[in-house]
């Protein structure tokens, strides 16, 4: 019992004493730390001088970070608007004739159903397909009055494009067979023609077309990916497919028409003009076939129904979207560079001031040195100020990157988001870029050999 009495009583003891060593170590840096704020306080304008690089260096990484952060938000926006599955074809309009065509021919350009239904039958990956025709018309209601992108559309559309709907429901396939007139209308759309009423079972005038609402959309940001632009739809008003292209005839102006065929010498419009033409078909592509290899199939099946003739183009959002991403990554890496440049001039500023400091303070280092200071504690001194140079200009720097962020989304209208993770990157470089450079001045100050410190005058 002795033994064990005195083996507890000496543990005790000695964490009694690893206690009181922890103690004496943080009064000692405590008071280094004191120390060095006492010497920034007396040269406050050379203090900030200092600072400034390491400011500027952390206001940049953070507003280099938030701008990269708001292209990758973007990008994960578009791919969910464009579906990272997707393959999407527009028609592309054509040079006018120039005479030299046979009067008798009819040479069809875009896409039409026709291509969708080919599609359909050849591409067995296909799991969806979704057809849009486009048109901007006059609308109204007893409220108001709204010039509107015009979506002809089919049920598949809500799926492929991920259609959130903010009331009411989306097109039904009954819709199409019954050549319905209702509609589904954007967020803008239903602020412009019924203000804080509820729009759903009311009445729109689309030309001179009653359509019924049966739902409105949440608002959505516009994809753009190449020439596959899918418009917001807040400013659209989308119908059935079939009911747009039987009530509303696209129109011919001189010699062109919107989309539809090819207008040649001695013919009229009725002979040209083809109904069954469309602006977009998107197709989802099923997990198991490589998307490249699906848009190579797409595209060589609508060139061999086309004559070889590029009146449509093939896009994929995929890798329009990695495309963008990369190019955002040399961004970042660029500003990534000059963000590291102004750190490391920051960093070189420190390290110019503390050995100047250590110069001026020859003779104190000498003292402290004489009276028991030991090398270890002007060390620390001196790494204090520097650490605390720059940990104050981080703190500023954060405060400046966040105010560059907002003038640039004010301003430049760039998305910008601010994270957690990029201050406390920033703050943590800062930190230890004073640490790095401040501890070849404070070795400096340590190694002075204490006489000829005490000579120096």
């Amino acid at each position: 019992m002795k033994r064990r009495s005195r083996t507890a009583m000496g543990s005790f003891l000695l964490h009694l004493q690893r206690g009181n060593d922890v103690m004496h170590y943080i009064s000692k840096h405590r008071e280094a730390v004191s120390i060095a704020f006492q010497s920034l306080a007396l040269h406050k304008t050379r203090s900030f001088l200092t600072m400034l690089g390491i400011v500027f260096g952390v206001g940049a990484v953070i507003a280099m970070l938030s701008i990269g952060e708001g292209a990758r938000q973007e990008s994960l926006e578009q791919i969910e608007v464009l579906g990272v599955r997707n393959v999407i074809i527009r028609s592309m309009a054509q040079p006018e004739s120039d005479g030299e065509d046979d009067p008798g021919t009819v040479r069809p350009y875009g896409i039409s159903l026709k291509d969708a239904d080919a599609i359909r039958q050849v591409c067995g990956f296909a799991t969806e397909i979704a057809v849009n025709w486009e048109s901007d018309v006059e609308s109204r209601t007893y409220q108001g009055t709204a010039r509107v992108k015009l979506i002809g559309t089919t049920p598949e559309h809500e799926e492929i494009f991920n259609v959130r709907m903010e009331e009411g429901s989306f097109l039904a396939k009954h819709h199409l067979t019954e050549y319905s007139n209702v509609c589904v209308i954007g967020s803008e759309i239903k602020q412009q023609l019924f203000g804080f009423e509820n729009p759903l079972n009311k009445l729109v005038k689309i030309d001179d077309q009653w359509f019924t609402v049966i739902g409105v959309l949440a608002g959505k940001k516009e994809a753009l990916a190449g020439s596959a632009a899918l418009p917001s739809l807040n400013g659209s008003i989308l119908i059935p497919l079939t009911t747009a292209m039987a009530k509303f005839p696209r129109e011919v102006t001189g010699s062109v028409v919107r989309m539809g065929r090819r207008r040649f010498r001695g013919q009229s419009d009725e002979e040209y003009l083809d109904r069954s033409t469309i602006d977009q078909i998107a197709v989802r592509v099923d997990e198991n076939t490589d998307i490249t290899e699906a848009a190579s199939i797409i595209s060589r099946l609508l060139k061999k129904r086309h004559n070889d003739q590029l009146d449509f183009t093939v896009t994929i959002p995929e890798q329009l979207i990695e495309q963008s991403q990369k190019t955002q990554s040399i961004f970042n890496i660029v500003m990534g560079a000059i963000a590291g440049i102004s750190l490391l001039v920051g960093g070189i500023g420190i390290m110019n001031i503390m050995l100047a400091s250590v110069l001026e303070r020859t003779r104190e280092i000498g003292v402290r040195r004489a009276i028991g200071a030991t090398r270890t504690m002007i060390i620390t001194q001196f790494l204090a100020e520097a650490t605390m140079l720059s940990v104050l200009g981080g703190i500023a720097g954060i405060l400046l990157g966040w105010g560059l962020t907002e003038i640039i989304t004010a301003y430049a209208e760039w998305r910008t988001i601010v994270s957690l993770w990029s201050i406390i990157l920033a703050f943590t470089v800062a930190a230890a870029t004073g640490i790095v450079f401040g501890y070849f001045p404070a070795r400096r100050a340590a190694d002075k050999d204490v006489i000829e410190a005490l000579r120096y005058e």
